[in-house]
């Protein structure tokens, strides 16, 4: 097992512990523990591209770990009212849109490189709930981060497909 992956395992196993802590009440220790596995995500991809150690269980893996630690993430504020649902099933809507895109094309034989949308869009995600975890009590931060990930959201599913629409032989 190379080193990408378990950095990537490792963000995986964090998703239990982050959502513990937080739904415990330890906020500080929740965005320390979402912060590391936030950190994890570019450090393996790093790792992984540095190194030679893509692997095809990494291309499966680390997209996963991503979607699971964002959405844990979210529920919890949906639980606790401050995201609407709306918001987290059009995030939702959006990954399993271009999961299957990714799955037609790859069907093809073309491979969906990775759009700097959809790496601003993760990083302005998980930022932004980096802020809500710090700014508890507060609805302003509440909705500027949950517009900031719709529109990121929006715009690179949106390029996503205009980028990639022949896969879909329409």
């Amino acid at each position: 097992m190379t080193t990408a992956t378990k950095l990537t395992l490792l963000r995986v196993i964090m998703i239990p512990a982050f959502m513990a802590v937080f739904l415990l009440g330890y906020n500080w220790v929740a965005l320390a523990i979402f912060i590391l596995a936030s950190v994890t995500d570019f450090v393996d991809g790093y790792v992984a591209r540095h190194y030679n150690q893509v692997s095809d269980f990494g291309k499966f893996l680390d997209p996963l770990a991503d979607k699971l630690l964002v959405t844990s993430a979210m529920l919890i504020f949906v639980q606790w009212g401050r995201m609407p649902s709306w918001a987290v099933m059009l995030v939702l809507t959006r990954e399993f849109a271009i999961s299957g895109l990714r799955m037609v094309a790859a069907s093809k034989g073309t491979v969906m490189a990775a759009a700097w949308s959809g790496k601003i869009k993760t990083a302005c995600t998980m930022v932004g709930l980096c802020l809500m975890m710090v700014f508890m009590n507060t609805p302003l931060v509440d909705t500027v981060v949950t517009w900031v990930i719709v529109v990121t959201t929006l715009y690179s599913g949106i390029e996503y497909f205009v980028k990639n629409w022949k896969c879909l032989g329409l």
